[in-house]
């Protein structure tokens, strides 16, 4: 994974209220470091699936719910076209559903907009070095939703994993990125993202935050 200059985040706001962005740009771009810079911003899917094309942000912060549909939507979208794009969705909602959708999406965040700027920056900055994001309260209902067998593409049986796989998803669910894992584990980043491909595929998961879900609820803490 390619991650973003330390001297500069690049960042997409999409919200259907102006005021809204207005708030959120004051408060990222008097971030110094690194700095944020908003290169765009986008009232609806539309324009947020154009503006990500046209200004390739390093992180996009999205709502859930927009005119034109919902920010599920321009994620799938956006990652379709930029997969090396972080997407954080920041809303009001903190519903099962929303979660388990985000999640599945593909974002790399779910933050409630009721967080204070210290933790907005703080979780733009974890997210922009390759670590996943989710409000205390959203991870619950995501293990819940898990717990419950509310995807049929998620097997959770952990006890098929070899004890290196087990190892290296033990740090996902860290939140670390694969070099942070390879250095961890004395391995090449190649060879991590090997084993989390068989994690994957072993787990009938398609992206981190789900494999790191079934984790936290079941495996226990890794040794180094």
């Amino acid at each position: 994974m390619t991650i973003a200059p330390a001297s500069e985040l690049t960042l997409l706001l999409v919200d259907d209220s102006e005021l809204i962005r207005f708030g959120i740009k004051a408060v990222l771009e008097i971030e110094t470091n690194p700095a944020m810079h908003v290169v765009a911003e986008a009232g609806n899917v539309a324009d947020a699936v154009a503006e990500a094309l046209r200004t390739k942000p390093d992180v996009v912060l999205l709502d859930i719910r927009l005119p034109d549909g919902t920010g599920f939507d321009a994620c799938r979208q956006i990652l379709a076209h930029l997969p090396e794009t972080r997407i954080v969705m920041l809303t009001s909602y903190s519903n099962d559903n929303y979660v388990y959708e985000a999640v599945t999406a593909g974002a790399h965040g779910y933050l409630m907009k009721d967080i204070n700027p210290v933790g907005l920056v703080r979780a733009i900055q974890e997210v922009s070095a390759g670590r996943s994001i989710l409000d205390a309260e959203a991870t619950g209902r995501v293990l819940s939703m898990l717990r419950g067998g509310s995807t049929k593409e998620t097997s959770g049986d952990l006890s098929i994993l070899s004890h290196q796989e087990r190892r290296v998803l033990a740090f996902v669910a860290e939140g670390l990125t694969n070099k942070e894992i390879g250095d961890k584990m004395s391995l090449a980043e190649n060879t991590v993202k090997n084993y989390l491909v068989n994690v994957f595929e072993k787990l009938k998961v398609k992206r981190r935050a789900q494999a790191a879900a079934l984790w936290v609820q079941q495996g226990p803490t890794p040794k180094t």
